[in-house]
């Protein structure tokens, strides 16, 4: 088996727009009950989802 590169060469130039900051932590998405498929009355029958 051949072993995995776990270092760049040494000619490696990192480019201008890399950075060594974590990524952003994703924020939480708003919910919005009133667009809530499961709001609407056919989608919903008995408390279970339906017409999908």
């Amino acid at each position: 088996m051949t072993q995995r590169a776990t270092r760049r060469p040494g000619q490696f130039v990192k480019p201008a727009h890399w950075s060594n900051d974590p990524p952003p932590t994703p924020r939480a998405a708003p919910v919005d009950e009133k667009l809530s498929p499961t709001r609407y009355g056919d989608w919903v029958k008995n408390g279970i989802a339906i017409d999908f």
